[in-house]
C-alpha cells in the first residue's frame, strides 16, 4: 500500500486561519470594552464600598475645591449632585456632553450610580 506525503504546511495553516477567525468571533461578539461591563452586578452598592472609588478614579481630578461645578469629592457631595439628577444626565449622556470628559463610563458603572441613587444613597 502506497501512502502519499502531505505537507504540514496543507493543513497547519488552515486550521491556524481557522483558529484565528474562531476567536475573533468570540471577543467581538461581546458588546463591552471593559472588563467592568462584564463583571458582576452590584446589586446593593454603598458610597464607601462603590461609588466613591468611581468617583475618586473619574470625577475629582475636575471636580474638587472649586475647580469645576459641582466638588464631587465628599459623600455629600455626589449626593447632592446626584439627588438633583444633574450627575446621572451628565454620565448617561441623556442631557447633552458626557462626563467625565475622558469617555462615557461603562454601562455596568452608571447603572450601578443609579442603583444607588434608587435606593436612597446608602453610605
Amino acid at each position: 500500500m502506497k501512502m502519499k506525503k502531505i505537507k504540514i504546511e496543507s493543513i497547519v495553516i488552515p486550521v491556524l486561519v481557522v483558529i484565528c477567525f474562531a476567536s475573533t468571533a468570540v471577543v467581538s461578539s461581546c458588546d463591552s470594552t471593559t472588563y467592568q461591563d462584564i463583571e458582576a452586578v452590584v446589586t446593593d452598592p454603598t458610597y464607601s464600598k462603590n461609588i466613591q472609588s468611581v468617583m475618586s478614579a473619574r470625577c475629582t481630578t475636575c471636580h474638587y475645591d472649586g475647580k469645576e461645578f459641582p466638588n464631587l469629592t465628599t459623600y455629600e457631595e455626589v449626593v447632592d449632585a446626584t439627588a438633583d439628577g444633574e450627575l446621572l444626565c451628565r454620565i448617561n449622556g441623556s442631557c447633552g456632553a458626557v462626563m467625565p470628559e475622558g469617555g462615557k463610563l461603562p454601562q455596568a458603572t452608571i447603572n450601578m450610580i443609579q442603583l444607588w441613587a434608587d435606593n436612597e444613597f446608602p453610605n
